[in-house]
């Protein structure tokens, strides 16, 4: 499923300018593998839609493991990540992929070019102002920036099971499947792009599609977020215990409802 966001709407997830808090932007590394296991990629309308604007070179910022990069190198796409964690780098580089070690906003591009910049997941960790004024910089004329975000949706009666776990193990830390209301901004007015001249921001996408968690699947993805692996090792597993054994109490399965938040900006 595809459609656009009703008019003068956007999701951006940088509420509360994440890419200042460097040690929970840093925080992934040491899970890499279970990022790599247990994240979710991105739907294949998506990638399509992306691979059809026949983009000669691909760069994939913030690329982690290789969620989406891994996917436009399926179609045939020449891609090359920059990702901040070495640890992460290396579990796609054992993807095949192409990855530089580097923050994007000081990344030397050593003046290399791209038709297509894509971040999944990872945009908040970036400075928006140097952010765009990279993108900017490494972007060919009629290229365009690609941002996108996975959000989760599960049904009453799951919140509420795991709304009682939360509750007694970490209630301080946000609930993947209930976002936040002020994460999504209602006007274009947030996005850094909107109003840079360099850039005509197109009409923002999302993509519906589902998936069935296991308790063990939904726990993994749970040890990948990052205020969660800031629980430390204790409180982080018995956390994820109780996840599992709650979801297990409920069949043993969640069904998740997801949309895909794509924002796009061409290179003027």
């Amino acid at each position: 499923m595809i459609a656009t966001l009703p008019p003068g709407s956007v999701a951006i997830m940088t509420i509360e300018e994440l890419h200042r808090d460097r040690a929970r932007a840093g925080s992934f590394g040491s899970a890499a593998g279970d990022y790599d296991r247990y994240r979710l990629s991105y739907p294949e309308a998506l990638i399509g839609d992306l691979a059809a604007r026949n983009p000669g070179t691909v760069l994939d910022v913030g690329c982690g493991t290789g969620k989406a990069a891994t996917a436009l190198a399926r179609r045939g796409l020449a891609v090359l990540g920059v990702e901040l964690d070495e640890r992460m780098a290396t579990v796609a580089r054992g993807h095949g992929l192409d990855v530089e070690i580097a923050a994007f906003e000081t990344w030397d591009a050593a003046g290399r070019t791209f038709d297509l910049l894509t971040c999944a997941d990872a945009w908040h960790w970036i400075n928006p102002a140097e952010g765009v004024a990279k993108a900017a910089e490494i972007l060919n004329p009629g290229g365009t920036a690609a941002r996108f975000w996975n959000t989760y949706s599960v049904s009453e009666h799951v919140v509420e099971a795991l709304d009682a776990v939360y509750q007694q193990h970490a209630p301080e830390v946000s609930q993947m499947w209930r976002p936040r209301s002020d994460t999504i901004l209602d006007d274009l007015s947030g996005d850094p792009f909107a109003g840079d001249p360099r850039f005509t921001v197109e009409e923002p996408r999302f993509y519906g599609w589902e998936y069935s968690f296991t308790s063990g699947e939904w726990a993994g993805l749970a040890s990948t977020i990052s205020d969660h692996r800031r629980l430390g090792p204790e409180r982080l597993a018995a956390l994820l215990g109780a996840v599992r054994e709650a979801v297990d109490e409920l069949g043993g399965t969640i069904r998740s409802q997801h949309e895909t938040y794509v924002l796009l900006a061409r290179k003027n």
